[in-house]
Parts: structure tokens; sequence; C-alpha cells
């Protein structure tokens, strides 16, 4: 009996991307499939924050196209949020937390009333149920992050597109965070992608990783992590597959400079290998 394959939730089709004379982005494709979880890294200056942007038609592109649901979109789609690494700019300060997340409901004019459900619904969703009327200001840099992630939870989207979200907070508070987006993930069926030059964080979260490298950059690889869906970061950490893929991608990173790239370790599924 066939099987039908999984129809992707968002697409990057041949993406390129110049600024004046430098080009940045050249035929960047891959997909994400519904309820899957997908990390991009690459080395520092790569474009990995030119791609998120496009992405997320949040800037412009030469040529290419994305697609939320088969269709090609040219402005932030409602379907789509985005999560950024700067938390502490993201929030208002004078706002209090429920109303911060609320703000960007008003586009769609709802009612007052269900922008504050929502609004709850998705501070219980990141465990900040008992914040509603804090200021930012008054909650650690690991609570503004979570509120942060609740505000693009509100929308309800199909797909959340976040940039390096954790690089700003202490390695216990990123490893809470990187937990939640997987029980987030697992409970609300969102589809991720996650922007980050942390490996270990790529492999950890990721159904699969999507490798970035040359100059312009281009999806040199883009690796299959068979590491099951309940995670856990001790345990998982000291798999010995796990510990193969951190290896593996970390030669690929390290190799932009040369056109061949290393073997993948048993167990490791690697699709669109090219040139750099």
């Amino acid at each position: 009996m066939e099987t039908t394959a999984a129809k992707p939730v968002l697409e990057a089709v041949s993406i390129s991307k110049s600024f004046g004379e430098k080009r940045v982005l050249a035929d960047v494709s891959f997909s994400a499939e519904e309820g899957e979880f997908v990390c991009i890294v690459g080395p520092s200056g790569t474009g990995k924050t030119t791609l998120l942007r496009a992405l997320s038609a949040l800037g412009s592109i030469d040529s290419g196209e994305v697609r939320i649901n088969g269709t090609q979109i040219t402005r932030p789609p409602a379907e789509l949020s985005v999560v950024f690494q700067d938390y502490s700019r993201s929030l208002m300060p004078w706002m209090r937390v429920g109303k911060n997340i609320e703000l960007p409901l008003r586009r769609y004019k709802m009612p007052a009333a269900e922008r504050a459900e929502r609004s709850k619904e998705a501070l219980r969703d990141v465990g900040l149920e008992h914040a509603e009327h804090l200021y930012p200001w008054e909650m650690s840099g690991g609570m503004q992050q979570r509120a942060a992630i609740a505000r693009s939870l509100a929308y309800r989207p199909e797909v959340m597109i976040m940039d390096e979200p954790f690089a700003s907070v202490d390695a216990q508070t990123r490893a809470d965070l990187e937990d939640l987006m997987l029980d987030i993930r697992s409970r609300l069926g969102v589809t991720i992608v996650l922007v980050t030059h942390d490996i270990e964080e790529a492999v950890y979260l990721g159904d699969k990783v999507i490798v970035l490298s040359g100059k312009p950059a281009s999806v040199s690889a883009t690796v299959a992590v068979p590491l099951g869906r309940d995670r856990d970061q001790i345990a998982t950490k000291s798999r010995p597959d796990y510990l193969e893929l951190r290896a593996t991608i970390h030669e690929m990173i390290m190799a932009t400079a040369s056109s061949s790239l290393p073997e993948p370790p048993s167990g490791a599924h690697l699709t669109g290998i090219g040139s750099r």
C-alpha cells in the first residue's frame, strides 16, 4: 500500500538575495512539514538572519519564493509568527504582560474579550499564567522571552520562526526554554523553524538540521535527526548518536572551504548535499 507524502507547510524555493554587489543567499531551498521542528545552522555571517527575514516576508528577495501551504507569500501572513532574539526590546516596558500579548492582535480587529482570552491562553501555554499583570521590567530575562513566545502563540500560527531566541539567556534558562519549545510543538502541533549558531541546540531540538555554508550561502546538507520526539537535556545529549550528529554537523560547518563533506554517522540520513 502506497503512503501519501506529507505536504510541506513552509517551503523556501530557490531563494537568492544580494545587498548591492554582495550576494548573500544563492538558490536556498528546503521545506518544513506540519509539526516539524527544523533548525538552520551555519557559520557566523552566512546569512541566517537574512534567510529568516525572507521566510517571514519581512525582507525582500531577488529571486525564488516562499510558500505557506502551497501559496506564495509576499507579505507577513496570518499563519506565521516570529520570535526575535532581543526579547527586551520586543516587549513594551510601559505595558503589562497581558496587554503586550494582546497588542499585535488589534490588527485583526477582534473583540477585546477575545484578545484577552487569547492572551490568557498563550500565557498558560508558556507557564506564565501568574504574570499577566506584571510589567516586563519586573520579570527575569527567561520570563520575558517566555512572554515574547506567548505573544507569538497568541496569533495561533501554523508556523513559528525563531531567530536565535535563547542566545541572550543563561545556560539553565536556555535549557528550560528549549524544553518549553519541544513541549509547545508536541501540544500545539505548530511547525517551528529556528535559526541558531548553536549546533548542540540544533541537534537537541531539530527533527532535521539545515546546514548553510559558502559565500553566497546555500544549503550544503539537510541532516535528519533520528532521536525520537521524547528528549531530555541529560539523557539525549549523552547518547552516542546525538554526539556523532553534533560532531558531523560541526565538521560540515568548519569545512566551508572544502568541497567535500565528512561521512555521516550510522543512523543519520543526509539529503541535498551539494558542492560548496
